[in-house]
């Protein structure tokens, strides 16, 4: 799936693209440079997920949790992170194993820790600020 949106907007139409192109996919890793709308994108997702609330960055949580009707959403942001082993003191895999989504900013922190079958993200803001969307499903 390839997406440009010109504007911020855009991204709420780029967030149905990636759920249906995603089908029952509920693992997602988002890349990206700083600043390239990693976490406003991830805003756009819970919005198309059902979740109207507040969306904000995990920094220094690392996990937000959303509720859904019948579903949770995990919110992590791995950009703080020293090692590995912060990841597993958080008990990130039981959170994989949930069955509940899971969208991670920053998983080349915790490169060893990857799901088997996820759908990558990749964020790149081109001239003028709009952003090009690239996702692909990883299946062993």
């Amino acid at each position: 799936m390839n997406f440009k949106a010109n504007h911020p907007d855009e991204l709420n139409e780029a967030a149905d693209e990636l759920l249906k192109f995603a089908d029952k996919q509920r693992i997602f890793l988002f890349f990206g440079n700083m600043g390239a709308g990693k976490t406003t994108f991830i805003k756009s997702i819970c919005k198309a997920l059902g979740f109207h609330d507040s969306v904000s960055s995990p920094t220094y949580s690392i996990v937000n949790e959303y509720p859904l009707k019948g579903a949770l959403i995990y919110h992590f942001d791995f950009y703080r992170l020293k090692n590995q082993e912060e990841a597993y003191d958080i008990g990130f895999e039981e959170y994989l194993d949930s069955g509940n989504y899971c969208l991670i900013e920053w998983p080349e922190k915790i490169g060893d820790l990857w799901p088997d079958s996820y759908i990558k993200v990749e964020i790149e803001e081109i001239e003028g600020g709009s952003r090009i969307i690239k996702a692909q499903v990883f299946n062993p």
